[in-house]
């Protein structure tokens, strides 16, 4: 059964690919800003345009459909009752079925927002298969410099993205360990206990397994003097950097203008 730690949002797939060659930046600056755009403006025709430009990006990065992430059925359950209240909510537009007004007006929201939903995790989604973990600090860094001549604290957030980035498979892989070893002995439940169970220990692993994490984290980077500013890559943009930043404006004027 699928659970929250099969999503692999940053699992980069290897394999050659023109997104792949980007530049990190490249690709932070352009998920960052058609998200914004299509978040700012979520109406059917700019999540259309979000949505095409998100099908030429996962054909650009030969994305496989086997690889897309796998939700729990708990999920499709809870959009399921979202759906529902969403319906009974009404409103208009008004249809007439067997002498009955039903408003689609709340399903209608519903569906456009979950649309929303599912292009931003896209949008995510292709920019970890597309980009190593390690890269990313390095375009962060880049990018925050213009904050940096400002004297904002970027020196700490660049740590801190750091520590997030790195340790956040490791999280996600011990508590997929955890998780399979409690359900090897799990005792016997009701099954209307079962997920209510399941959802409980998960969380009470998830917060032991970054605890730790966190404190073996902590020790490590005490004992190297603290946290030290590593000089991040030079910048290298390339002409495909350059068609990928003019898609993305040309998305966006789209999308604002629609």
């Amino acid at each position: 059964m699928a659970t929250a730690t099969d999503l692999h949002l940053l699992r980069c797939l290897p394999r050659p690919s023109p997104l792949h060659r980007l530049w990190a930046g490249t690709k932070l600056v352009i998920v960052a800003a058609v998200g914004t755009a299509v978040v700012a403006k979520p109406t059917w025709a700019a999540q259309g345009v979000a949505a095409a430009f998100l099908g030429i990006a996962m054909l650009a990065a030969h994305y496989p459909l086997g690889a897309l992430p796998r939700l729990p059925k708990w999920f499709f359950y809870v959009l399921g009752f979202g759906a529902f209240l969403a319906f009974t909510a009404g409103g208009k537009p008004y249809v007439h079925v067997a002498g009955y007004n039903l408003g689609l007006n709340g399903i209608e929201e519903w569906a456009r927002f979950t649309v929303l939903g599912v292009i931003v995790l896209g949008l995510a989604i292709v920019l970890g298969a597309t980009t190593p973990v390690a890269d990313l600090p390095g375009a962060v860094d880049r990018l925050c410099t213009p904050f940096r001549w400002l004297r904002l604290p970027v020196d700490e957030f660049v740590a801190a993205f750091t520590l997030v980035v790195r340790a956040f498979p490791l999280i996600l892989d011990e508590i997929r360990t955890l998780f399979a070893a409690w359900r090897l002995r799990r005792p016997e439940l009701p099954r209307d206990m079962g997920v209510l169970r399941e959802l409980h220990d998960a969380l009470v692993t998830a917060v032991a397994a970054s605890m730790r994490r966190a404190r073996d984290l902590a020790r490590a980077i005490d004992a190297r003097g603290g946290l030290g500013r590593m000089p991040p890559p030079p910048v290298r943009i390339r002409v495909a950097d350059v068609v990928a930043l003019l898609l993305a404006g040309a998305t966006i004027v789209a999308i604002v203008r629609l």
